[in-house]
């Protein structure tokens, strides 16, 4: 491979998140010396996602922390328009149509385009007071308005997930009056053991948040600017402010238009080129086959779009791709903080394991035979270091020793022997 050093050259970044803006930072450390144009259609200086349902849906700051400095850009020759759309890809003539009428031509064309807040068809819906969801700056400076503005503070969550309960924890830190409603049997049901789910149910009910599983949403009346939420089996719970938390939409309608392959996100090849090889897209948008795993899987979290980030950069410039096929999360509650490894879909026997020096703290191992998948940790770095090294290395633990907490939590004493 050769290195990509034609000054000729352009990059077309459709979308300045995490993984946009990495890739066209990653690029110039690559050697990148043709021309980068980062396009987003947020007005805002890209800044970090995450926190939006965490701290900074209870800050005064209108734009959280930035991913990168508005002069950094510049140093770069980075070109950074922002509040303008891409509207069309044309693969033919290597080019994409601006939102205001101006064609740009691309050497390589990165989609990080990620997705969109699904808002379910519940009837009522779009005739809603306050109802919010949580993707940009610009929804948790609606939020925190509408928060200030309002005088019983009664909001409804719907949608029992991590943004939705990272939401809740937050706005109930500013005294609001918090009832989530979650339609499955638990929380986070699709994603961690009944025993965790237990334990956020109790964290944020004994911090003064009503949490109600089993509960389908099917109408919501809005009357004199007050919102009922009306469930299935007859509840209703009133509300002066919705947050909606039910999951995203893959942001596929360029790809669409460019006829690329689509299945549950854009299809990308180990290089994160799409089935045009001009054509790349990295993070939320994408679906990617994992090694580890064994499956195609898309990715929602920052890693996720930073090491593709990486692997796109390396390609483009024409070298080989490093990626790390292990997911990991993250999610701040209270003063709780959830750190997680591996995807635990699959696992038929858990080890919980706590910690009798640290009662705030405690693990969750996910196994599927002897095979570890995944860790959640809670207020455990050392759990989840731990569980990072040994599904990276796909090492077998000894499950006896792991689930006696009277032994030290460490890689030698777990290592299985030969």
């Amino acid at each position: 491979m050769t290195s990509k050093n034609n000054t000729q050259d352009t990059c077309i970044i459709v979308g300045a998140s995490h993984s946009g803006v990495n890739l066209a930072f990653s690029l110039r450390k690559e050697g990148y010396a043709g021309s980068i144009k980062l396009i987003d259609s947020d007005h805002n200086v890209p800044y970090h996602r995450p926190p939006l349902s965490k701290t900074h849906l209870v800050s005064d700051e209108p734009v959280g922390q930035l991913l990168k400095p508005l002069q950094g850009y510049a140093n770069a020759q980075i070109t950074l328009t922002l509040g303008v759309k891409v509207v069309d890809v044309n693969r033919e003539n290597k080019n994409v149509t601006l939102s205001d009428g101006t064609i740009h031509t691309y050497t390589d064309l990165v989609l990080a385009t990620g997705a969109s807040p699904i808002i379910p068809p519940i009837t009522g819906i779009k005739d809603a007071h306050n109802l919010f969801t949580i993707r940009n700056a610009d929804d948790t400076q609606a939020i925190a308005s509408a928060f200030k503005a309002s005088e019983h503070k009664r909001i409804v969550v719907i949608g029992g997930g991590y943004v939705g309960l990272e939401t809740a924890a937050s706005l109930r830190k500013c005294g609001a009056n918090v009832t989530v409603l979650e339609r499955e049997s638990r929380l986070l049901a699709r994603v961690t053991a009944p025993y965790m789910s237990d334990y956020f149910y109790a964290l944020h009910q004994n911090n003064g948040v009503a949490i109600y599983n089993d509960q389908n949403v099917s109408e919501i009346r809005t009357r004199d600017d007050v919102n009922t939420v009306v469930c299935s089996d007859g509840s209703q719970y009133q509300a002066d402010i919705i947050i909606v938390g039910v999951g995203v939409r893959v942001n596929t309608a360029l790809a669409v238009k460019a006829e690329l392959t689509i299945d549950n996100g854009i299809v990308v090849n180990e290089c994160n080129q799409t089935s045009d090889k001009n054509i790349f897209a990295i993070g939320d948008c994408c679906a990617q086959f994992n090694t580890h795993y064994q499956r195609w899987l898309r990715l929602e979290s920052v890693q996720n779009a930073l090491d593709q980030a990486k692997v796109a950069a390396a390609v483009i410039c024409g070298k080989p791709p490093k990626s790390n096929p292990v997911p990991w999360f993250w999610s701040d509650q209270y003063a709780v903080k959830l750190q997680m490894v591996g995807l635990s879909q699959g696992y038929d026997n858990v080890i919980l394991r706590t910690e009798t020096d640290k009662p705030d703290s405690f693990s969750v191992w996910y196994f599927k035979g002897s095979e570890l998948l995944a860790v959640d940790a809670v207020n455990h770095a050392k759990a989840y270091v731990l569980g990072t090294k040994y599904i990276n290395n796909s090492a077998e633990i000894d499950k006896k020793k792991l689930g006696d907490n009277t032994v030290v939590l460490s890689a030698a004493v777990l290592k299985v022997p030969n």
